[in-house]
């Protein structure tokens, strides 16, 4: 069997508390692991390459952007997105070598355990919840806007079985602080849009399409 490299890239900011778990878990599975410091005032920078992690500073300036000059850093044509909050499983990363060995897709998609604290949010739709992580660079880009980017891709897509684990929540005051952060940007990402193209604009939001992005 013959394994793909892979090159995982890990955007983070000011993520010194949960960089280290997040690199430990893809570390002896991928061949390249890059973190992209969006300029963080504390040791996230330091911690990654005590680690091996390809450090690159780079300041936000619109989510899609950042993210699609962050890929092309990449030396391997397939690449994982990994945020500082997540954790592969040992299921995931057995699966994804399996199936890389062998596929014409352009992108995986895979399901995400959100969690609030130690609870795992199953219901409401939250689980599976699969998003695109795995992807062929040259046949994959970010829509360039600042909130929620769309993507675009040219190819097919399949989708895996395991999960990535998701800690995005450290409590319940931190999950409705970016609750009401990530409502506020989406609502004027609609507004702005109204303003450009009135006829192309949808006002009614899928809040919890919202709330799973968060």
């Amino acid at each position: 069997m013959n394994e793909a490299p892979i090159s995982v890239v890990i955007l983070a900011k000011n993520e010194e508390k949960r960089i280290q778990d997040c690199i430990k878990s893809i570390l002896g599975w991928a061949d390249e692991i890059i973190v992209v410091d969006d300029e963080s005032s504390d040791r996230t920078k330091e911690l990654a390459q005590r680690l091996g992690a390809r450090a690159l500073i780079r300041k936000m300036d619109i989510e899609g952007r950042q993210r699609n000059w962050a890929y092309s850093q990449a030396k391997n044509e397939w690449v994982f997105s990994l945020d500082a909050d997540e954790r592969l499983t040992e299921e995931l990363k057995k699966e994804i070598k399996e199936v890389l060995a062998d596929t014409e897709h352009a992108c995986f998609e895979m399901p995400f355990k959100t969690y609030i604290e130690n609870y795992w949010i199953k219901g409401g739709g939250w689980y599976p919840g699969s998003k695109v992580r795995l992807f062929r660079k040259s046949k994959f880009k970010y829509e360039e806007v600042e909130v929620h980017p769309g993507i675009t891709v040219d190819g097919s897509c399949g989708r895996l079985r395991g999960d990535i684990i998701h800690y995005n929540y450290r409590n319940w005051e931190d999950f409705l602080n970016k609750t009401n952060k990530q409502t506020t940007l989406e609502a004027l990402k609609w507004h702005k849009l109204s303003l450009k193209n009135p006829k192309k604009a949808r006002y009614k939001m899928n809040l919890s399409n919202v709330l799973h992005r968060a």
